[in-house]
């Protein structure tokens, strides 16, 4: 099993907890969280199928160099683009749906070339490789915010 699916399974295992919040820790709610998490597996994903690994212009970023380096994104610095903000109410039905399209999407990563590429707003564009450990990085960064709205809840 992949890390990105090990994050699924946690991601899921949380899902009924999606109303939970504490704003000491983030303004969004844990459903909030999971949503985003999917949205944006499922937005690098599709952006990586429908790439031209000949318009892929690498650029130097110490912030990409940083958050690679260390495997970790500080809390509350970035901003998510608005194409992967969660709009609508959230609902377990909800997740649970777009979990089943991630999982699906999550295969269709393991398929494409290693010249696929998307465009980060802030990394600039990373290639598949780099792409993944992105993603890896990102789900973990969610992860760990949403088990820290629920660390009092759990017992």
């Amino acid at each position: 099993m992949s890390k990105l699916e090990e994050f699924l399974t946690e991601l899921e295992s949380r899902i009924f907890k999606f109303s939970h919040s504490d704003s000491r820790i983030s303004k969004a709610d844990v459903g909030w969280h999971i949503e985003h998490s999917f949205m944006v597996l499922n937005a690098v994903t599709d952006a990586l199928a429908k790439s031209d690994p000949t318009k892929c212009k690498r650029k130097f970023s110490i912030i990409k160099l940083m958050v690679f380096t260390f495997g970790k994104i500080p809390r509350g610095k970035g901003r998510a683009p608005e194409i992967v903000k969660p709009k609508n109410p959230v609902s377990a039905k909800t997740l649970q749906e777009l979990l089943s399209k991630t999982r699906v999407k999550l295969k269709e990563l393991e398929g494409l070339e290693s010249g696929s590429y998307f465009r980060h707003p802030v990394f600039g564009d990373l290639r598949l490789q780099d792409a993944k450990k992105f993603l890896i990085i990102h789900t973990k960064h969610h992860l760990a915010i949403i088990n820290d709205i629920l660390k009092d809840t759990d017992h």
